[in-house]
């Protein structure tokens, strides 16, 4: 079972603000960015393990190892591409790297999914009964985060007298918080009964979130807990620009375009008409080109892209987050769609909505 022991608000006298680093930018940017986001204030990156374009682990431990005290997270890492006990022994050696941040937190947290479709079945993964299998995952790396020996015996996590055998340094605990990346109603509420946190998809409304956190309520609740101590991040896209928000907006409404052309359940959460999501997908397939999203940007309307990111100018794009922040985030991770990523570091760090 998770932690009980702390409380998240939705309104602290400044705002957490984490960034989401996927493939946008070149990995020497990210790391700089990283640096500098830490200088401005910003405490948290969420690092994403993106298609087969970049590997979460790889990168985590390059930005840990480039800042202080920044927190770094995986969002998020799919169950099927490594064993738990693999997972664990890897998180466990970030969390030797990194250490804790100045309020005794692990600065390594480990954000877990079910990956999606296309990619799982291409790569010969059978993606059934995912809600077991994050379940027995979840309680299989968290039991070997005690340093004990474990056996778990499940449907698809078989443990034999396993534990992360550090022979020469520290093997104590290992106090790592999960997350649970979710979007369906089941997995929010395993989310909220079985982690410290849950991640919360982006491409979908602030009414969609309000839902999202009532799912995670009622999974809090049967494990004895209140939604004030689930933490509830949620990625969600900035395209912000003063000088051209139109463009931000275009290249916003870009991503909406492969989201709806080609994740159905980032489809379904959106709210898009299907008669849009039909003409989107006769343009952008999978795998798609920039190319292909410019295209089927055109198709989408504004006000469907403002619904689902934050998008235009900086006053603009603070409005739309904060809308998010009250339907109850914790903490927006922002997910910079320019190319330079300064300005929305600079508008959001030290945010007090």
């Amino acid at each position: 079972m998770a932690s009980d022991s702390t409380t998240f608000t939705n309104q602290p006298v400044e705002q957490r603000v984490a960034l989401y680093f996927q493939d946008k930018h070149p990995i020497d940017v990210e790391l700089a960015m990283a640096r500098y986001a830490e200088e401005k204030g910003i405490s948290e990156i969420w690092q994403a393990d993106t298609r087969l374009a970049r590997d979460c682990v790889v990168m985590m431990g390059a930005l840990l190892a480039g800042t202080r005290a920044t927190r770094v997270g995986s969002g998020v890492l799919p169950i099927w591409t490594r064993n738990p006990a693999v997972i664990a022994a890897s998180w466990s050696t970030m969390w030797e790297l990194a250490g804790t941040d100045p309020d005794g937190r692990s600065r390594a947290m480990l954000g877990l999914g079910a990956w999606w479709e296309p990619i799982a079945s291409r790569v010969g993964e059978d993606r059934r009964r995912p809600l077991t299998a994050l379940r027995e995952n979840i309680e299989a790396i968290r039991a070997l985060f005690t340093m004990e020996e474990i056996s778990y015996q499940g449907e698809f996590v078989k443990l034999d007298r396993v534990k992360l055998d550090v022979a020469y340094g520290d093997n104590g605990p290992r106090d790592i918080p999960i997350y649970l990346g979710a979007t369906g109603p089941k997995a929010l509420e395993l989310a909220g009964e079985t982690c410290d946190g849950v991640v919360l998809n982006y491409v979908v409304t602030a009414d969609h979130i309000r839902h999202s956190v009532e799912r995670v309520a009622a999974g809090a609740k049967r494990s004895g807990r209140t939604i004030e101590q689930v933490d509830r991040p949620e990625l969600l896209v900035c395209s912000l620009s003063d000088d051209d928000p139109a463009d931000a907006i275009r290249t916003g409404k870009s991503l909406v375009a492969y989201y709806l052309g080609t994740e159905p359940h980032i489809m379904e959460a959106s709210g898009a008409d299907p008669d849009l999501v039909a003409r989107v997908q006769e343009v952008v397939g999978w795998p798609a080109t920039e190319a292909d999203y410019r295209k089927a940007a055109d198709l989408i309307p504004d006000d469907l892209a403002r619904s689902l990111m934050a998008v235009g100018t900086t006053s603009e794009c603070i409005d739309t987050v904060a809308e998010f922040v009250d339907a109850g985030v914790t903490c927006p991770i922002l997910y910079p769609l320019m190319d330079d990523m300064v300005p929305v570091i600079d508008a959001f760090a030290g945010w007090k909505p």
